[in-house]
């Protein structure tokens, strides 16, 4: 505590302890907002951030400017001085709308005062995803599977803290007292808390291990890519330039998520071939995960990412998309009228027990489309992953559910459809449940793997290696010294 203490009474040097390009050395009114919130954050971070770090001495990257030779600097930090910074991609002084009512119109540079309350919600809930992330990862550090794997849960942690410091930047700046108050918000809710929950509900379940954190990079931050891109066209530029900049960061969670899975099913594979294996329980006897608790995993982290969305027929969704404030992903690449005023979209849903297409208004399925557009993301990845057992020539393949499975969310909340697209009856589910999500013994198998392993170039048995390390380093490099 003693480090954090004196950071906080330190006057902030707004060019160092706080890289950014807003001109914050000028803006008085905001350097009072973040003299106010620093030490709040600090704190914070020191009581749910990773637990037990203050010491350590950490190999990450830090964003000090939005050009090519300042976005990634690397070198050791010690957590708690990490610089978070305040980046937005350059403004383009012709920037237009380029969807809904105001299609056509110059991009907005202040908060429009009929859209007020709706972009500061939208900020708000973008916001507490991120802090929530941390807190979910809070005691992952004590059984890293190495010092690769442990720095790279460290990167993804400082940078889910710049995130939120990203949209604390937006309500300080442009949402007076209500954004200040909101920020403050951002600091008391808590991941899990019964009481002061995180907003969305996939941000309070519990990633009590490695293999859960490499699923929740892959799957949960990606729909954070989604939700920042569908942003990143919106008509308020600021939140539209901050957003763009927070995707090159995520590219890297996702990168985590989606190899630190590959790597499991890698060294999977290896022992399966080396032993001549085939049956689960030999698989996980031999101390490496086997194939079918990874599927069961998928079916989870993906139906419960697929919520994130929200409901497939959404007005929220068409007020946003009619007030220029959340566009779609890729939005100036879609060759229609941008206003959706006549279009249709293909939705399902269930109709006398059966799973039936349906067109709708497309204006309200924004959501369907945007979860679209990342499922066939997650398939392109999802078909990465099946090169691996392919190459072991084992027939096992990774597959993704049916989108109506295990959602509580939407069209399909409340029905029970297996992850093959069949509708069941509540007791046909329950029969077979257990062999479509993990169970508590698969929680606690995995669980028995994870141990800390911290010696260099050293991994846990449960996973492969690499194929390359960090910034061109060597595998074996000290990406995290302990004094």
């Amino acid at each position: 505590m003693a480090e954090i203490s004196d950071v906080t009474q330190q006057a902030i040097d707004y060019s160092q302890r706080i890289p950014n390009n807003v001109d914050l050395s000028n803006d008085r009114t905001l350097q009072r907002a973040l003299e106010h919130w620093q030490p709040a954050f600090l704190n914070w971070w020191s009581e749910t951030g990773p637990a037990n770090t203050a010491a350590l001495q950490v190999y990450l990257r830090t964003a000090v400017s939005v050009d090519r030779d300042g976005w990634a600097n690397f070198g050791y930090v010690r957590m708690p001085e990490y610089r978070w910074g305040i980046f937005l991609t350059p403004r383009d002084e012709t920037r237009k709308i380029h969807f809904g009512d105001h299609k056509g119109e110059p991009a907005w540079q202040d908060v429009p005062g009929e859209y007020r309350s709706t972009l500061r919600r939208i900020i708000v809930t973008q916001g507490d995803t991120e802090p929530a992330s941390v807190e979910q990862q809070k005691l992952l550090g004590a059984t890293c599977p190495s010092l690769y794997d442990l720095r790279n849960l460290f990167q993804v942690n400082v940078e889910e803290g710049r995130h939120l410091w990203s949209m604390v930047y937006l309500l300080h700046r442009h949402f007076g007292r209500d954004g200040r108050e909101e920020a403050e918000a951002l600091l008391q809710r808590r991941s899990g808390d019964p009481n002061n929950p995180r907003i969305l509900t996939a941000f309070n379940e519990k990633t009590a291990n490695w293999l859960a954190f490499y699923m929740f990079a892959f799957f949960t931050d990606r729909d954070g890519k989604f939700q920042l891109a569908a942003l990143a066209e919106s008509g308020f530029d600021p939140l539209a330039r901050t957003t763009k900049f927070m995707l090159t960061e995520e590219a890297y969670h996702m990168f985590v998520g989606e190899s630190g899975v590959a790597r499991v099913m890698q060294r999977s594979c290896e022992v399966m071939r080396e032993q001549n294996l085939t049956d689960p329980s030999q698989v996980r006897a031999q101390g490496v995960i086997d194939l079918e608790t990874l599927q069961r995993f998928v079916n989870f982290h993906y139906s419960v990412t697929l919520d994130l969305f929200g409901s497939e027929i959404s007005s929220n969704a068409a007020t946003f998309y009619t007030g220029g404030l959340k566009g779609r992903h890729a939005e100036t690449n879609i060759s229609d009228d941008h206003s959706l005023s006549s279009d249709f979209y293909s939705v399902q849903k269930i109709a006398n027990g059966a799973i039936v297409n349906r067109q709708v208004p497309a204006l309200t399925a924004l959501n369907a489309r945007l979860r679209d557009d990342y499922t066939r993301e997650i398939q392109a990845a999802v078909d990465r992953w099946n090169r691996i057992p392919e190459k072991f020539n084992s027939p096992f393949r990774i597959t993704l559910p049916h989108p109506g499975f295990h959602r509580r969310i939407g069209n399909f909340a409340g029905h029970y459809v297996s992850p093959d697209g069949r509708v069941l009856s509540k007791e046909e589910w329950q029969r077979h449940s257990a062999a479509w999500l993990p169970s508590d013994d698969d929680h606690a198998f995995v669980g028995s793997l994870m141990g800390p392993v911290v010696e260099l170039g050293k991994f846990a048995n449960w996973i492969a290696p690499p194929a390359r390390g960090i910034d061109n380093l060597p595998i074996e490099f000290e990406y995290v010294r302990f004094n």
